[in-house]
């Protein structure tokens, strides 16, 4: 226990000098010392209520599959898709319906590979056959085509696993080309029978991971599916990593796309269409963060702002800053001068827009983001992430803590008392 307030400032925020330094993790319950005491105070949202959305979508898919109610999910699906619903995190209500239609099948599939069961233990495909059966049923439904296409897709990453693909066995490598080459012949028919539909388009493009000719223009597929659903910033941040020489394109392309993604959807986003397509690319690859266009990325930073206001879009650009980016630090000099330059806008994004908390997005900035992260306790996880959450506004609020100052988050903005 520290004796005055001066000697746990000074253990928190080091030595009298203003300039700041980022919190030692050491001090984590330092942080939550201040919560505790009203030193910083500060709303947390009920992420969980949110997140409870996608699941109860997912699980409503899943009810109407096992009701054979397969007419009804296209119904929902198809509508869902014309109005391009979302759920309150931005996730496309039709992919969630999708992922519960599918999910009985794909999930037994992912276990028994996992598990390292003997195939004979379980038919791989009987599941599928079911759902291909489907497609008999309901020959002209391009809706429950694309539940089948999607579970190909995922089961093609099942029999892929995280192995370079040039170390899996024989039979691994078939099955996941059959999956992917089965998708594709769906997810044709689909796009000719609904052109226009968002989430067929982002179907295709997930195909891009398995499914790719020499003469495939992957940002064109990108631009496509963009152009049926500007205002997701999702599809864009998928066309940037993609992008990177890892996967489809170059640093070259990468920049190129990005330019152009700004001046198509000028505007919806401003200069933001040129920072969601670098968003994830540049924290994924040091040598994509040396080259960006630090001014221009952050002026898309502010564009977003003012378009997004709202406290999943502040949160999630929040913890980007604080966290994201920050964790790669040290490996390339060139990208930490980027980064350090993109870094500094978690104080304006913190002091001036913040006003909630949602733990849950900080803790998945701390993983890059990754949508495929197994998380084996929700609670545990959004405890982590309340913590680094806590720990970055700390840091960027650490010379009025340092001096005494209460500080409380309110709807209005940022309020000092005391001294």
């Amino acid at each position: 226990m520290f004796r005055s307030y001066k000697a746990f400032a000074a253990r928190i925020f080091g030595s009298s000098d203003p300039t700041p330094t980022p919190l030692p993790a050491s001090v984590a319950d330092a942080t939550a010392w201040l919560v505790a005491s009203g030193q910083l105070n500060i709303p947390t949202a009920e992420t969980d209520a949110n997140d409870a959305i996608g699941h109860q979508v997912i699980e409503h898919g899943r009810h109407l599959v096992r009701q054979d109610m397969w007419a009804e999910l296209s119904q929902e699906m198809r509508a869902a898709d014309t109005e391009r619903k979302t759920t309150p995190c931005g996730q496309p209500i039709t992919d969630l319906l999708a992922f519960g239609a599918r999910s009985d099948v794909v999930l037994a599939a992912e276990h028994a590979l996992s598990n390292g069961r003997a195939l004979s233990d379980y038919d791989l495909l009987g599941g599928v056959s079911e759902l291909e059966g489907e497609i008999q049923n309901h020959p002209d439904d391009p809706m429950i085509a694309l539940v089948v296409a999607l579970a190909h897709i995922d089961l093609a990453w099942a029999w892929r696993g995280t192995a370079h693909p040039d170390a899996l066995p024989p039979l691994h490598q078939s099955r996941c080309a059959a999956h992917f080459d089965r998708a594709a012949a769906l997810l044709s028919v689909s796009r000719s029978e609904m052109p226009n539909s968002p989430a067929i388009a982002a179907a295709d493009c997930a195909l891009l991971a398995g499914h790719v000719s020499p003469r495939t223009r992957v940002a064109d597929k990108y631009e496509a599916l963009i152009t049926l659903d500007p205002q997701n910033h999702r599809h864009m941040r998928a066309m940037g990593s993609h992008l990177l020489p890892r996967w489809f394109g170059s640093y070259e392309e990468l920049e190129v796309q990005a330019l152009r993604n700004a001046a198509r959807t000028q505007t919806i986003w401003g200069a933001g269409g040129y920072t969601w397509v670098q968003f994830d690319a540049i924290a994924l690859d040091d040598e994509a963060c040396a080259r960006v266009d630090v001014e221009y990325f952050l002026e898309g930073l502010r564009d977003i702002v003012a378009r997004r206001p709202d406290q999943q879009t502040i949160n999630l650009l929040a913890a980007y800053c604080s966290v994201t980016l920050q964790n790669p630090m040290g490996q390339h000099p060139g990208a930490d001068t980027a980064r350090k330059q993109i870094c500094a806008a978690a104080n304006w994004l913190i002091r001036d827009h913040l006003t909630e908390l949602h733990p849950l997005i900080w803790a998945h900035a701390a993983n890059g983001f990754n949508n495929s992260l197994r998380v084996n306790s929700a609670e545990r996880f959004a405890a982590r992430g309340r913590r680094d959450a806590l720990r970055a506004i700390a840091n960027q609020l650490r010379d009025e803590l340092r001096s005494g100052q209460r500080v409380t988050f309110t709807p209005t903005g940022l309020q000092f008392s005391g001294n």
